[in-house]
């Protein structure tokens, strides 16, 4: 019996119908493994430690997790380096311990989705050791491989995202190889059709095991320009999101090492795998600095490629009402067939709660931030951490571990910030993360905001956010429907999500200032949201500062 067949006899026999479209509308919660729950204390979490607070998880009121790599790898990059797709790393447990901690997150009623990262590998990883081996090897061109320069320069001008060149002199073949990370981190070569092959057969390893779906890291990093001609500067005026304006990788419009035509037709291979594994989905990362809504609708065209995709444009820090509306407009009217997913927080960014909440009263911002993240068309992912207001960690130079923030301090500090463990309690050394010494200092203003001081707290971050996603469940508009703003002014946003015959207005003020938003030409009654005080008052919405209103429309 296949996997999908075992899910889909589980469910007839509870009498609960298969929804292959689970993922319209689900909440996927993000978990940065390394940081989330240390079972075995050596100071680094773990699958089994997943598997330990999947009652916590469940609690949320989320749909999905998903983990951040966890296969076997050097961890130059933090297990974004792979070297064998088809194991778990030492440091995370076994195979046998994600198999125990899927079988458990489905007990939970939780979908499992995992870190698919495949535009590179490890140095490590033998498919690159036998390719640099040699000229003339099986795989010697499964990864990007070119002559210099007759002066001895790399081929182009194309540069890596964590500093430098994005090419890497190799001693053994005399050429150059391709990296857009670390140069420990070499580009495979998806023209060559055997690389394709394998790494579909390592995305079904996976799907085999019951994994529900993938993330997928830079989808949109897959293929390069075969001429490798040379990037143009970024035009004038123009700026990357994701992308610091201390590294020189933001000087460049990055037309030739990157979306690339020839990528639609691999996601269509890749879709074709999925779509044997019923009720299996995917959701792309696309680091783009052009064309972000053209990417993402042809990316996310419906049943052609993958089910969902983001960017980075609200994972910036632009924060004001207009542009978060004019983002997500300009995403609805680009995106055609598709269906979007939105962020605020990950494991590369600031966190929102200082990102876009800083000097804010984080009790009211942090539940406002998740409510409206969660009410947009679309997949929301959250991040660890965010359910409790945390912001971002300072983190000291001598206890940095990330080399993207090594390599461009001080300015930039990287991503350890975001990546610190997860407090559980207040009154244990490391709060309840690991009796040993954490890979990261657990944050010192992270202790007041543990799990454990806001569990069963009225008005708590925590609460507010299980009460609000639990509410969520049961509005059909916010999970499935379309989205349409109404033209407000100065900090407001005020949608209407509809889904057949039910219609929700959903109203947001984002400053800290009371607002009055007059609705003279909607019949609303209040949608009894659990969270937020905002009131209906006649035909006008009384907002209290960082506070929100849901109603009915009739």
């Amino acid at each position: 019996m296949s996997v999908s067949d075992a899910k889909q006899n589980t469910l007839s026999g509870t009498g609960l119908q298969f929804d292959a479209d689970w993922w319209r509308g689900a909440v996927i919660y993000q978990i940065y493994p390394r940081s989330f729950q240390d079972s075995n204390n050596d100071g680094i979490g773990d699958l089994k430690g997943v598997t330990q607070r999947l009652e916590y998880i469940a609690a949320l009121g989320v749909d999905a997790i998903w983990l951040s790599p966890f296969f076997t790898s050097p961890m130059d990059d933090f297990g974004y380096d792979v070297s064998d797709y088809k194991d778990v790393d030492p440091m995370f447990g076994t195979l046998a311990d994600f198999d125990e901690m899927t079988a458990e997150a489905h007990a939970h009623g939780i979908k499992v989705m995992i870190d698919l990262v495949i535009s590179h590998t490890s140095d490590q990883h033998a498919w690159f050791k036998e390719s640099r081996s040699s000229r003339e090897n099986a795989k010697a061109d499964w990864y990007v491989w070119s002559e210099a320069k007759p002066d001895g320069n790399p081929p182009n001008n194309w540069l890596s995202i964590f500093g430098g060149p994005a090419w890497e002199w190799d001693s053994v073949r005399c050429q150059y190889y391709l990296h857009n990370f670390l140069a420990s981190q070499p580009d495979l070569n998806f023209h060559h059709p055997d690389v394709q092959d394998a790494v579909l057969d390592a995305a079904k390893f996976w799907l085999d095991r019951g994994v529900d779906g993938f993330r997928l890291d830079t989808v949109n990093f897959y293929f390069h320009d075969k001429e490798l001609r040379n990037n143009p500067p970024l035009p004038e005026g123009a700026q990357l999101t994701g992308v610091e304006t201390t590294n020189p990788y933001a000087f460049q419009h990055h037309i030739y090492d990157k979306t690339q035509p020839e990528n639609l037709q691999f996601l269509e291979r890749l879709r074709a795998l999925l779509d044997q594994y019923p009720g299996a989905t995917s959701v792309g990362e696309i680091g783009a600095d052009r064309d972000v809504i053209e990417t993402t609708a042809a990316y996310t065209e419906a049943g052609k490629r993958i089910h969902m995709a983001y960017s980075f444009d609200l994972l910036s820090t632009s924060r004001s009402a207009a542009y978060i509306q004019n983002t997500i407009e300009g995403m609805e009217n680009g995106i055609g067939s598709g269906w979007p997913s939105w962020a605020l927080s990950n494991h590369d960014v600031v966190r929102v709660a200082t990102r876009w909440g800083e000097g804010k009263q984080q009790d009211r911002f942090s539940p406002l931030a998740i409510a409206l993240v969660t009410s947009l068309r679309g997949t929301p992912c959250l991040y660890q951490g965010e359910e409790l207001g945390l912001t971002e960690a300072d983190v000291l130079f001598e206890h940095l571990q990330d080399p993207y923030g090594i390599r461009f301090w001080p300015r930039f500090k990287g991503r350890d910030g975001c990546r610190t463990p997860m407090p559980w309690t207040a009154d244990n050394l490391n709060a309840s993360f690991t009796d040993g010494a954490p890979w990261l200092p657990v944050a010192p203003e992270h202790r007041s905001r543990a799990v454990g001081t806001q569990l069963d707290v009225f008005d708590s971050v925590l609460e507010k956010t299980r009460a609000f996603l639990h509410w969520r469940k049961r509005q059909t508009a916010l999970l499935k429907g379309s989205i349409a703003f109404l033209d407000q002014k100065d900090e407001s946003l005020v949608f209407l999500r509809e889904h057949g015959d039910e219609c929700i207005l959903c109203a947001f003020n984002l400053s800290s200032a009371p607002v009055s938003i007059a609705l003279e030409a909607l019949d609303l009654m209040p949608a009894n949201c659990p969270v937020f005080s905002g009131r209906l008052e006649g035909k006008t919405v009384n907002l209290e500062g960082l506070d929100a209103f849901f109603g009915r429309v009739a």
